[in-house]
């Protein structure tokens, strides 16, 4: 029987990272609804096309729409085993729809949910001292500084902040986070497949904790 796991964390939290490993070691797909809202965009599906529309107008993606390009993609063959949802559901409602669809459309359910949780002062941290370079490379001012203050160890090129990293932005973000998936979390706690990851221990210390919830060795 296919897995479903769903991972929530608000910006910082290193979902990304964790979600890499976790796909990896469990032999399940990554999907991270970001990247397929650009996909299908990009590759000017029907539902790619409708969603611009909305876009292109300012008005956010109907959850209805969103749900139509997670089932078409958990169809495909790499998730015949499950899949592991990053960025997605992002409300109760949307949560409420994905389970109706995956027990609908294939006989399945959630099996877990990791939340790594971060405190918020941390995390305006961990985002806003980010600087980068216009080939992509990535600095920390605090973990991870660059050996000459500006400049890219890599190219040389000056390196500037985006203004997704900047304090108000990253404040924003983290509020939006908290006042959408607060209910999300309590709505998978009640559900009894909530797992409290602490995200303020190091990389391989939350990947440990995740692997426990789900019942997996780490090694």
């Amino acid at each position: 029987m296919a897995n479903y796991y769903v991972l929530l964390g608000p910006p910082g939290a290193g979902k990304g990272t964790q979600a890499k490993l976790i796909s990896e070691k469990i032999g399940v797909a990554h999907i991270s609804t970001g990247d397929l809202l650009r996909e299908n965009v990009k590759n000017r599906t029907v539902l790619g096309l409708e969603a611009q529309g909305y876009m292109n107008s300012g008005r956010l993606v109907p959850d209805d729409l969103i749900i139509s390009m997670v089932r078409e993609r958990i169809a495909l063959p790499d998730c015949s085993k499950g899949a592991l949802m990053d960025g997605f559901p992002r409300t109760v409602a949307q949560a409420e729809a994905f389970d109706k669809m995956l027990q609908d459309a294939f006989n399945a359910k959630i099996a877990c949910v990791p939340c790594i949780e971060v405190p918020a002062v941390l995390l305006i941290e961990r985002l806003s001292g980010r600087t980068m370079c216009p080939n992509g490379h990535v600095f920390h001012q605090v973990f991870n500084p660059p050996a000459a203050e500006g400049v890219c160890d890599e190219c040389g090129a000056a390196l500037y902040q985006r203004d997704d990293d900047k304090v108000e932005t990253v404040t924003k973000r983290i509020e939006v986070y908290e006042n959408q998936t607060a209910p999300l979390i309590a709505y998978y706690d009640q559900a009894g497949i909530l797992a409290r990851v602490d995200g303020t221990q190091q990389i391989d210390s939350v990947t440990a904790q995740i692997f426990s919830a789900l019942g997996i060795d780490g090694a």
